[in-house]
């Protein structure tokens, strides 16, 4: 996509693509040796306890020696893709016996201030 031997520049190159110019320049960056090491032990302490978000976490490594604050925790999480499992509120359904009441405006043309 991105020629940097043409004589186009590269930001003008970009915008005719329609991406941005610093996405062109990034390069990813390593994830650390240390890092991986705790992402290890926390998709293994999420195959036992997949309840755990990440303050759970956070308190199961500290307990085993691997200091480390929640925001971090919650941002290997992102990384590896995995969230606790619990049961999110379920506000779609009805109650039983609610009444349905009906919408009385469906099918009328407003073609006046203040009709409704």
């Amino acid at each position: 996509m991105i020629d940097r031997e043409h004589n186009l520049p590269i930001a003008k190159q970009a915008k005719a693509l329609g991406i941005s110019r610093g996405s062109v320049y990034y390069l990813p960056r390593a994830v650390p040796a240390a890092d991986l090491a705790v992402m290890r032990r926390m998709d293994e302490l999420h195959l036992e306890l997949p309840f755990a978000g990440s303050r759970m976490l956070r308190d199961l490594l500290n307990k085993e020696g691997i200091t480390i604050g929640r925001c971090h925790v919650a941002t290997l999480m992102k990384r590896l893709r995995i969230e606790a499992l619990y049961r999110k509120p379920n506000t779609s359904k009805p109650a039983p016996g609610h009444k349905i009441y009906p919408y009385l405006l469906r099918g009328l043309t407003i073609d006046r201030p203040n009709q409704v």
